[in-house]
């Protein structure tokens, strides 16, 4: 059985730093027609307690992505049901 690479994406921080992100998973809202992906620090990938972060993404032309920050209780509360669902299929 051959362990499936995992993606991993580069986003940078407010002052411009660059910092390697694992991609645990992302995820379309079929209503909404959002996109939404789920990321943890390439160093805490294989910690036991991680930082999940989750940002809705809209995929560019140039196979870039545009990440934008989740405000909204509504879309929060949607992504932690996701992650929740995943996290109970992984057991």
């Amino acid at each position: 059985m051959a362990l499936e690479e995992k993606e991993r994406i580069i986003i940078p921080d407010e002052n411009g730093d660059e910092h390697l992100f694992e991609v645990l998973f992302t995820f379309d809202v079929d209503e909404t027609e959002q996109s939404y992906i789920a990321v943890v620090p390439a160093e805490q990938a294989e910690d036991e307690e991680v930082e999940v972060y989750a940002f809705r993404y809209e995929e560019q032309e140039n196979e870039d992505y545009t990440l934008y920050p989740i405000e909204s209780d509504d879309e929060w509360n949607m992504v932690e049901e996701m992650l929740n669902t995943l996290a109970e299929e992984e057991e």
